[in-house]
């Protein structure tokens, strides 16, 4: 009986594993794939990145509810193209039957369906979801097996490790039991994010890869090929993940860095087949364009850009670019440096990683009284607030708009405390507008109200008809 018994449990084993290597081989076997990142990782920048390297792209990370109820939001979410895959689709959100919903109407445009348990930031504390998540197994155990018995392909989960490490396996195994098929491991803490961001714990990564029967990708201190294969080698895992070395180089896993402004070019012609919201595309030039606009030189361009938001001027912006460094980079002008030692630094036209500073060089510099907030000014100098400093930001990109829109009154309503409809003739609100255009017999174009012409088209109406019937 227990040979009978061992046998069938090593039957399970080998079919489970069976079916986990057919997902990561449903997927392409993927070795370089680009994060899921708010506001960047959209349809044209995945685009990008799959012409230079990328073997798997994740869509941002998408609300599940909002895509639930919004046609819009899905239809700027997911647009069908051949070209865009293999792809997984990530939600966020708290509740199995919302998550189930929106990865049904996903479904068809990707191979995957992934479940954001990783993201530390302030929003998903208060929505609880993301990393947040990590402190209710049960919520997760529900979340998971709902979604792997109610689709088609498979579930994912990307998620961040625990201080320890036990802890950590143990969270994994949970996902693993769940139904997660591919599980995406970001060596840090919820806690390590913004200045205190540090490195990424590939001894985490390789513990979870070690532990379960699911393939693993690895997220965390990717900045080049160099640690891709590094990471591989250390950590066994199936693929890796790269986020910021992605964006401040999209060539990444072809192991160059190019000029800024060949991405550049190439990311905008791709937006004008598939359009971005002009935030996205101007995150992605200042990003490429980091490292040169360090130099004074460049204050116009940088200015320009966060200033302008037509294609037609991020393309001059980075034709000037090109325009002033083009010959240092062919080599017909000689490019100075004040650096005297022999390590190899690349010039700053080149796209190449971003090194955050380290926490305790950040933390050391609040010991020694170093600002802790940035300050703002508006054009004469006076010092403002940071909301009031973006509001002027907008105000200068579209000085037209914002002429043209008058300030709404700050008037209250005549008959209640609530504020009075901007175009009102009887300055009162929408409801109180309603209620004496109702009891007075009265029209109000302002509110759109039309009670006195509706009743009147009524009453000719009813005339008409008697005088039919009579007839």
């Amino acid at each position: 009986m227990s040979t009978s018994t061992n046998t069938s449990e090593s039957f399970d084993k080998r079919t489970t594993v069976s079916k986990t290597m057919n997902v990561w081989e449903d997927l392409g076997s993927p070795r370089c794939v680009v994060a899921p990142m708010v506001d960047a990782s959209e349809l044209a920048w995945r685009l990008l990145s799959r012409r230079h390297g990328a073997q798997l792209c994740y869509t941002p990370m998408l609300h599940s509810s909002v895509f639930c109820r919004d046609p819009k939001y899905r239809r700027e979410a997911l647009v069908n193209t051949s070209e865009d895959r293999p792809l997984i689709v990530q939600f966020c959100g708290n509740d199995p039957d919302i998550l189930l919903e929106a990865a049904r109407l996903a479904e068809p445009y990707c191979d995957a369906i992934d479940i954001n348990i990783g993201c530390p930031q302030a929003i998903a504390k208060r929505g609880h979801y993301g990393a947040f998540l990590q402190d209710d197994w049960d919520l997760l155990r529900r979340i998971v097996s709902t979604l792997k018995n109610g689709l088609q392909v498979p579930v994912t989960c990307k998620l961040r490790v625990f201080p320890e490490i036990n802890r950590t396996v143990e969270y994994a195994r949970m996902l693993e039991d769940a139904g997660a098929s591919l599980l995406t491991v970001h060596g840090r803490t919820r806690e390590q994010k913004g200045p205190f961001t540090g490195l990424a714990s590939w001894k985490h990564i390789k513990a979870v890869r070690d532990a379960v029967k699911i393939p693993v990708i690895a997220n965390g201190n990717v900045q080049c090929m160099q640690d891709l294969h590094r990471c591989i080698e250390e950590t066994q895992v199936q693929g890796v993940m790269s986020a910021e070395g992605n964006l401040y180089n999209p060539y990444i896993f072809e192991s160059c860095y190019p000029a800024c402004w060949e991405p550049a070019l190439e990311y905008l012609e791709l937006v004008k087949q598939y359009s971005a919201p002009t935030s996205y595309i101007r995150g992605h030039l200042f990003k490429l364009f980091h490292h040169v606009f360090s130099l004074a030189e460049n204050r116009e361009e940088r200015e320009n850009l966060a200033t302008n938001s037509t294609l037609e001027a991020f393309q001059n912006i980075t034709h000037a670019l090109r325009d002033r460094y083009l010959p240092y980079h062919e080599g017909r002008m000689v490019w100075h440096t004040e650096k005297t030692d022999y390590n190899l630094e690349l010039p700053p036209w080149l796209c190449q990683p971003y090194v955050r500073e380290l926490p305790q060089e950040h933390a050391q510099k609040l010991q020694e009284g170093t600002p802790q907030k940035r300050e703002y000014r508006d054009e004469d100098g006076n010092e403002i607030s940071r909301k009031r400093s973006k509001k002027l930001k907008r105000i200068a990109r579209r000085p037209n708009r914002a002429t043209a829109v008058p300030k709404r009154s700050s008037d209250r309503c005549h008959d209640c405390p609530n504020p009075l409809g901007f175009k009102c003739e009887y300055k009162l609100c929408r409801q109180c507008c309603r209620n004496k255009c109702y009891i007075e017999n009265l029209d109000c174009p302002g509110h759109r109200n039309l009670t006195k012409t509706r009743r009147q088209m009524a009453k000719e109406f009813e005339a008409k008809r008697k005088s039919e019937n009579v007839i």
